[in-house]
């Protein structure tokens, strides 16, 4: 839990301060969530932040927020699934500020159905906020700037390995995004451009509130299947991906970063593969709580 000496005193990010000093970094559905605390870490390293999603407000109160922390920040309104909006938007970027570094692929969306209920309509809307608006948005910042001057792409994609029952449109689209990131490393490496992905797992993100009162019970218990025996947290998820945009990762490309405590190596008949409270606390995966501006889904309170 967060306390008002731990707002005061800004992130505690792992990485060195002015990291990314100069660096002009995009962050996709920067609004709430794990867009929102990546922006913060980000912003908190020194790179100018801008925020992209289709609500104003909740991307004016993140930006609002940042500059408060001394950070630098601004933010543009646009549905990433229209093409011709991104087009401009990218351009109105590149001509305030000169060109992107960085692009965190973060915006996406989904509803709980299993795959009989999901209609043409509700399959297309996922797969073209999930997939096709995250190509479109990682190709502009290719053709309008990375081509030229090179950058770092990272995708966020969601715990997809072995299946995704009762989201099965966002695991295809999400599936889909893994399968680009690959080609895109690929094809734009000679332009000194790198594509990566970075795959939560369950994480305890403002994001579940999203999700129906009625999904709290199931979204609770999930922890209990989780090797490390609890949910992460968006400062860690956030870590994987400044990791992933810095110097550190000059020779990584085309992969994909899970951030989620094993759980997709659980298998049944193994009992009891949850970590118990007590070993949760060990240095070595102890939560990272750096994110001050914390908010807890409220889906998650009994």
């Amino acid at each position: 839990m967060q306390t008002e000496t731990d707002r005061r005193a800004g992130y505690r990010s792992v990485f060195r301060p002015g990291l990314l000093r100069g660096q002009v970094i995009l962050v996709t559905g920067g609004g709430s969530g794990i867009g929102r605390c990546t922006a913060h870490e980000l912003a908190a390293l020194g790179a100018h932040v801008v925020l992209l999603g289709r609500k104003l407000q909740k991307l004016q109160d993140v930006a609002t927020e940042i500059v408060a922390d001394g950070g630098r920040c601004s933010f543009h309104g646009c549905d990433i699934r229209d093409e011709q909006a991104v087009q401009d938007v990218v351009q109105a970027i590149v001509v305030a500020q000169g060109r992107i570094h960085g692009l965190v692929n973060n915006a996406g969306g989904q509803f709980i159905s299993p795959l009989e209920d999901i209609s043409a309509k509700g399959w297309e809307a996922v797969i073209a906020t999930n997939l096709t608006g995250g190509f479109l948005v990682a190709r502009e910042c290719y053709r309008q700037s990375m081509q030229a001057h090179g950058g770092a792409v990272v995708n966020i994609i969601a715990d997809i390995w072995g299946s995704m029952p009762g989201m099965g449109h966002s695991g295809a689209a999400r599936a889909g995004m893994v399968s680009f990131t690959e080609t895109a490393a690929i094809e734009w490496a000679k332009n000194g451009v790198r594509v990566n992905a970075v795959a939560p797992g369950y994480i305890a993100s403002s994001g579940m509130d999203h999700y129906p009162p009625e999904a709290g019970d199931m979204l609770r218990e999930m922890q209990a299947t989780v090797p490390a025996g609890r949910f992460g947290n968006e400062a860690e998820t956030a870590a994987a991906i400044v990791f992933l945009l810095s110097p550190a990762a000059a020779f990584i490309s085309g992969s994909v970063l899970r951030v989620d405590g094993a759980r997709p190596q659980v298998r049944m008949g193994w009992g009891q593969v949850a970590a118990p409270a007590e070993v949760q606390g060990r240095d070595a995966v102890k939560p990272f709580d750096g994110f001050h501006r914390y908010l807890a889904p409220k889906l998650l309170e009994r």
